[in-house]
């Protein structure tokens, strides 16, 4: 037999669960103490150094944007690179720095800050390229090669719209994954972006870029992604403040400064300024 202690008990926590969460904003993280951000550990976008420390494109930034904030207490949470948008809509973290591509699907389901990166695509292939990968459309005319995608990345996009079926696109779990992988044998080429192969290309002699590399042409234009902080939704207060003096910093010598630093060239730079996070989630 319920108790009424027990039925009250069961009413509270019904309560508690249809309860909405309360959105997040500067102030409230000020008097937490802290904010928690979310990296996915890929080099040069958001990634741990040797000696415990994110940094990458997106780190760098984001210290700064929240340092004039006045947030400046950061616990950093390194994820998979397809469980950041799952873990932040779970409130297990606060934003994510890691360089998220803005596109109309993920639109739908978190919100982005305006562009803070733009970069163009890449394969990376074993030294000597012994298959003689130079694009995505190798993989569509022949189909005994293997892509490796990052679980959640966008290439696997451009592999489906250069009509490159499922069953010659191996997932990864992380972007160090494709190395092994492409030693193994298992893949024949990883797919990511061009700044993330190049890293990996100079800093490991077992691999190389493929190259010349033909771009992906999606709708008749190359290839080209715009990247941001991730929000979400109901966090519009903690956005705004975050999109004001991400644009401050975008106007001081630190911003390019820290891009170029990370292998970005000027050309890439003035890219990412060309386009409104507005115009990215409506597919323009």
């Amino acid at each position: 037999m319920t108790t009424p202690w027990k039925r009250l008990a069961l009413l509270f926590a019904t309560l508690m669960i249809a309860l909405p969460a309360t959105a997040a904003s500067p102030q409230q993280l000020k008097s937490r103490g802290y904010i928690r951000i979310a990296i996915a550990n890929e080099i040069p976008y958001g990634y741990m150094n040797l000696q415990g420390k994110a940094v990458g494109i997106a780190p760098d930034m984001a210290r700064q944007v929240l340092a004039r904030m006045g947030i400046h207490n950061i616990r950093w949470v390194v994820l998979p690179f397809g469980a950041l948008i799952p873990a932040l809509k779970a409130e297990r973290v606060d934003m994510v720095a890691a360089g998220q591509a803005i596109l109309p699907a993920r639109c739908q389901q978190v919100a982005f800050s305006e562009p803070n990166s733009s970069y163009g695509e890449g394969l990376l292939v074993k030294k000597g390229n012994p298959k003689n990968i130079h694009g995505y459309r190798d993989f569509a005319q022949r189909p005994d090669l293997q892509m490796g995608i990052v679980s959640g990345a966008d290439q696997i996009d451009y592999a489906h719209a250069m009509g490159i079926p499922d069953r010659q696109i191996v997932i990864l779990g992380a972007n160090m994954d494709a190395v092994s992988a492409l030693i193994a044998g298992r893949i024949d080429a990883y797919a990511a972006t061009r700044l993330s192969t190049a890293r990996l290309a100079d800093k490991l002699s077992q691999v190389t870029l493929a190259q010349p590399f033909r771009d992906p042409v999606i709708d008749g234009k190359p290839a080209r992604s715009w990247g941001g902080f991730t929000f979400r939704k109901d966090d519009t207060a903690l956005l705004a403040a975050f999109n004001r003096q991400l644009k401050a910093v975008q106007q001081t010598p630190f911003y390019a400064t820290t891009l170029k630093h990370y292998g970005l060239p000027q050309k890439a730079i003035d890219a990412a300024m060309a386009k409104t996070t507005a115009q990215l989630c409506a597919g323009r």
